[in-house]
C-alpha cells in the first residue's frame, strides 16, 4: 500500500454506476417483458426476474455487455462523479477495484467500455484494478455493495462502507445510503488516518 496517500478503494457496479437500473432495462428487453414486471428489489444474481428460465444470469450479463454496451452506457449513481471529484481534490487517492472480468472472452470489451465510461463522466482515479480479491490491492477504506465482497474485506480487517441496496440491507455498519454519506465517512476516516500518522512521526 502507498503509505504517502489516503486510498479509497471504490467498486463500480451498484456503487458508482447505476448497475441495477441499467440491467433492469436491458433484462426487460432480453426477457421480452415490460420493465414494470421486474421487481426493483433484487438479490445477487437477479433470480427475482426469472432469468434462470432463459439461460441464467451469466448469459444475460454477456448480452448486456456485448450487445447493449452496459459498462459504457449505464448512468452513474446520483452524486457519484461529483463526489469523487471533490474527494480527489481533497487529497484522496481513488483506486477503482472491480471484478468485471469474470466472464470469459469479453475481457477486452469490458476494459474498453469501463475506461471510456470513467472518462466520459470525468471520474478521477489514480489506479484501476480488475480483480476479485479486492483486499489484495490495498486501500485504507473501501466502498462496495456486494455482500460477498463486504464479508471478505471485513474478514481481512479492511474498513469497508456498505453502499446500500436491496442485496445488502442486513449488513452491519458503516453504511452509506447516498454519495453524501460516502463523502462524510471517507473524510472522517481520512482525518483519523492523518492523525494516526502524525502520532507515529
Amino acid at each position: 500500500m502507498d503509505e504517502s496517500s489516503f486510498i479509497l478503494g471504490v467498486d463500480l457496479d451498484g456503487v458508482v454506476g447505476d448497475f441495477y437500473t441499467s440491467m433492469r432495462r436491458i433484462a426487460a428487453e432480453w426477457l421480452n417483458k415490460q420493465e414494470a414486471e421486474l421487481p426493483v428489489d433484487v438479490g445477487y444474481g437477479l433470480e427475482e426476474w426469472g432469468v434462470a428460465e432463459y439461460g441464467g444470469y451469466e448469459r444475460l450479463h454477456r448480452f448486456a455487455v456485448t450487445q447493449r454496451r452496459l459498462f459504457r452506457d449505464m448512468r452513474p449513481m446520483r452524486d457519484a462523479p461529483s463526489t469523487l471529484r471533490k474527494l480527489s481534490s481533497r487529497g484522496v487517492r481513488i483506486r477503482i477495484i472491480t471484478h468485471r472480468l469474470y466472464l470469459k472472452y469479453v475481457h477486452k470489451e469490458s476494459i474498453i467500455q469501463t475506461v471510456d465510461w470513467l472518462d466520459s463522466w470525468d471520474i478521477p482515479y489514480w489506479d484501476i484494478c480488475f480483480m476479485k480479491d479486492k483486499g489484495a490491492v490495498g486501500a485504507h477504506i473501501y466502498v462496495d455493495d456486494a455482500p460477498e465482497n463486504i464479508v471478505k474485506l471485513r474478514k481481512q480487517n479492511c474498513k469497508t462502507i456498505v453502499f446500500t441496496n436491496s442485496t445488502n440491507r442486513d449488513m452491519a455498519e458503516p453504511r452509506a445510503d447516498s454519495w453524501m454519506d460516502v463523502e462524510r465517512l471517507v473524510i472522517t476516516a481520512k482525518a483519523e488516518w492523518e492523525l494516526s500518522t502524525r502520532v507515529y512521526e
